[in-house]
């Protein structure tokens, strides 16, 4: 797809102009952004979700059984919504990209955007009134009405220490004024894009109001710098230490001097200033599954013969719901990086498994040698792959 393609998603403007414009800068409005949608899951699909142990789901109360806006946290049952009023509550489940295929297939419409920035879906559902308090997020976000109504109001951009309610758990902000001419009503299909650190009070207006909330990565500076000297430090001999050959004759023992300083940061850069690592590593940490036990491997391995005889056959390979695909190409090689970890891959296959293509006989064809089997068939074992229409094995299978 061109840049310069208008988007229906963004209202008709180009890729290119919002991105310019909007991306990380201001809120933008898109009415009809997914015209004649239908939402793919029913509110009664949701709670079912809410209901099943390792999915993360939160019940918002405005007035609680315990005190006002009471937090429960899932797995729920069904006493739990038949004792609910019918108003001023909101369940919100994380992630259900990765379990519900139509609602994966929301994030296709995203593809002007890096698919690694991508976080997940998370779907809210609430009565008239619900709502979890005006908040800002640290991310970026399109807050997609599938069902019913949803009225937004926007307080402009928060600083970091903006004063939140206390002895509630939700970061509700303390003080919020609606900018003037910022305040709508959505109806199905109708988008609604904020950056991070706008403050945003979403209030349901109708039974039965479903938001899907498409959010994107944005690991904190401490994760970032946690996580890379955690990565280098792995990397690193256990003979590589702090010299000092160039030492002279001290007057304080005691003392730091400029020259230790010196030789210690030449020594820390010398690590952390390497382009490859870098690339090794963030490629590895943003395409890490947002749960430890998203992958279901094999308990039986598959080999690169059965992916031949599969293919053959006319089967379909397809990417795990929750898998996370990127790639890096240079000089001519390129690394794919998938749920955590990194291989080496031609080019052509990176760039194909890390698409949205449907991978089958046809569309591999040119690229199935050796190595490109052996690759796939790790992936298949791996969970990130699986045979199309086929649930991926799990140790309790």
């Amino acid at each position: 797809m061109s840049s310069d393609t208008p988007l229906s998603i963004l209202g008709g403007l180009t890729a290119e102009t919002f991105l310019r414009d909007y991306w990380q800068k201001k809120p933008l409005l898109v009415r009809g952004a997914f015209p004649d949608i239908a939402s793919p899951l029913a509110p009664e699909e949701l709670a079912g979700l809410a209901c099943e142990d390792g999915i993360e789901a939160r019940l918002v109360e405005a007035q609680g059984p315990d005190k006002p806006w009471q937090v429960s946290h899932g797995p729920f049952d069904d006493a739990t919504f038949a004792r609910l009023p019918d108003r001023e509550w909101t369940l919100l489940v994380q992630a259900v990209d990765h379990y519900v295929p139509e609602v994966a297939a929301l994030l296709d419409a995203f593809d002007f955007l890096p698919r690694w920035r991508l976080d997940d879906v998370m779907v809210s559902y609430a009565p008239p009134e619900g709502s979890v308090g005006p908040h800002v997020d640290s991310y970026d976000v399109f807050l997609l009405q599938g069902s019913g109504q949803r009225r937004w109001q926007l307080g402009g951009e928060q600083p970091d220490d903006a004063p939140i309610v206390s002895g509630v758990d939700l970061r509700m902000l303390e003080r919020f004024e609606v900018t003037p001419g910022e305040d709508w009503v959505l109806e199905p299909g109708d988008m609604l894009y904020l950056p991070p650190r706008i403050a945003h009070h979403g209030i349901s207006q109708s039974a039965d109001c479903m938001t899907y909330s498409i959010g994107f990565r944005a690991p904190s500076t401490d994760e970032i710098i946690t996580s890379f000297a955690d990565y280098l430090g792995e990397m690193q001999s256990e003979t590589a230490r702090y010299t000092d050959p160039d030492l002279r004759p001290i007057e304080h023992a005691g003392r730091v001097d400029d020259d230790a300083i010196a030789r210690l940061r030449t020594l820390v850069l010398s690590v952390i200033d390497d382009p490859a690592q870098m690339t090794q590593w963030f490629g590895r940490v943003m395409t890490q599954p947002k749960y430890a036990d998203q992958l279901a491997p094999l308990e039986t391995p598959t080999g690169s013969d059965a992916i031949t005889e599969g293919l053959a056959q006319g089967d379909y390979l397809a990417r795990a719901l929750g898998s996370r695909f990127a790639f890096h190409e240079e000089n001519g090689r390129a690394t794919l990086f998938t749920d955590g970890d990194g291989h080496d891959c031609p080019p052509g296959l990176a760039r194909l498994l890390a698409d949205t293509t449907p991978l089958h006989a046809t569309t591999l064809a040119s690229h199935l040698d050796d190595q490109a089997l052996t690759l796939l068939a790790e992936l298949v074992n791996r969970g990130s792959l699986h045979w199309q229409d086929e649930t991926p094995q799990d140790d309790d299978a």
